[in-house]
């Protein structure tokens, strides 16, 4: 392959992925290379102060493949008299990489999972399923090592690892069960509240897509694996003094007139105040309805890579199993915003008590289910107005990180997560 032509082409095909930080690089610098196959190669490439894991395909460029119809991002250009691509969209170079990560799996059909912001996943025969990490960091991946370790543990809520490709001591991808049938807690939930929103009734237990007790199920299914993840990764003491720091500095990265200041140094300090924080343990990070799927089996738990938009250090620290509770807590109140959105703005008031409704239902019955788990007040604050306030705080630093990022991507719906934030610092 000839190499310094396929490198002179990175820089403008990394700025046009999705799972590129940042707008498109100057330079890309090839830090290592393996030739996997005929016509494959894999590339470790350093580009505007990040690590990017490529697969580079050839194909003649006279014979330019289906598959690549309609992928111009995808396509790095033509070198040589081939066209040089992203070889995950081919399905021959897929099956090898799947070789190079769990030797003895195999697959015909091979389709992709969707543009992701951090990986790249494929599913081979609706059997399996391989992701390959974009942005790599030194050390293990959260998300092998996680998967991993609840796996070891018994917990049987996440999709099990079958094989890991890793590299110097950094994951490169992992191949696990893939979920055939399953649907995202996230549209689950968006089809209860639109048929809510549709019916006669302000009752959301009246309605035809009561969600209530699939809340519950998945704050049973939280609750074991916050057990598990005790037990795999084992504990230490709660800090509310850190929790508030890192508070503060979410706090702090609002804009101006976001918030009363006030109220906001109010909260952080009687976060730091908590006598009875509970142990710190390993935790999801970015739990929410779209990290959990329904199948007939149950609700499972995927993707433990953590908020990507936070360093991986920060990721990766124990805290409170509180912090993965405020998320999906979060996440019940954003969809029924969501779903609100969906309907004519001349709507909104009349159905806005049906959403709250909606979101009041199922918090309780998630929280029953969590709460109702034997054994899982050994990994909580204590009872009452401690654990209220740990959890009110992990809600905060949730709601903050929403404002960022809508702000940044989404401008048009910064006000569901900030009216989060001032409805939190106003309850204190």
């Amino acid at each position: 392959m000839d190499e310094t032509a396929v490198d002179r082409l990175l820089p403008a095909y990394l700025g046009r992925q999705r799972w590129f930080s940042g707008p498109p690089p100057e330079s890309a610098t090839v830090a290592a290379r393996e030739q996997l196959d005929d016509g494959l190669e894999w590339l470790l490439v350093d580009a505007a102060g990040g690590r990017y894991q490529v697969v580079v395909g050839r194909r003649p460029a006279h014979a330019i493949p289906e598959f690549l119809h309609g992928q111009d991002a995808a396509v790095l250009g033509v070198v040589g008299d081939d066209v040089a691509f992203d070889a995950t969209l081919d399905p021959e170079y897929a099956r090898v990489i799947l070789s190079k990560v769990a030797p003895g799996e195999e697959g015909n059909l091979v389709r992709p999972m969707g543009a992701e912001q951090s990986n790249t996943s494929l599913v081979f025969d609706d059997r399996i399923v391989l992701k390959l990490f974009r942005r790599l960091h030194a050390g293990a991946n959260p998300d092998v090592e996680v998967t991993v370790g609840l796996a070891a543990q018994g917990f049987t809520s996440v999709a099990q690892p079958l094989g890991v490709w890793r590299r110097d001591g950094v994951d490169l991808a992992v191949v696990a069960r893939y979920l055939a049938g399953g649907a995202e807690g996230w549209a689950l939930a968006l089809t209860s509240l639109r048929d809510l929103y549709a019916g006669a009734s302000d009752d959301p237990a009246a309605a035809g897509g009561d969600f209530a007790a699939e809340a519950r199920r998945l704050g049973e299914v939280t609750a074991g694996m916050h057990l598990a993840l005790a037990a795999a990764f084992g504990a230490s003491p709660g800090d509310p003094a850190a929790w508030a720091a890192l508070v503060e500095t979410q706090m702090a990265r609002l804009e101006e007139g976001d918030v009363d200041a006030v109220k906001s140094k109010e909260f952080v300090e009687r976060l730091r105040s908590v006598a009875s924080p509970g142990p710190a343990v390993r935790v999801h990070g970015d739990y929410h309805l779209g990290q959990v799927m329904r199948t007939d089996t149950g609700w499972f738990v995927l993707d433990f890579e953590g908020e990507p938009a936070r360093p991986l250090a920060e990721r990766q620290l124990p805290s409170s199993p509180l912090k993965d509770v405020g998320g999906m807590i979060r996440s019940f109140q954003y969809a029924a915003a969501v779903a609100l959105f969906e309907r004519d703005a001349g709507e909104h008031e009349t159905l806005r008590p049906r959403a709250d409704a909606w979101e009041r239902r199922n918090r309780g019955a998630f929280l029953g289910g969590y709460y109702g788990t034997a054994g899982i007040d050994d990994v909580l604050p204590a009872a009452g107005a401690d654990r209220d306030a740990v959890l009110a705080a992990f809600e905060l630093d949730k709601a903050v990180y929403e404002v960022l990022y809508e702000r940044a991507h989404r401008p048009d719906w910064v006000e569901i997560p900030l009216g989060a934030v001032r409805r939190l610092l106003d309850a204190r």
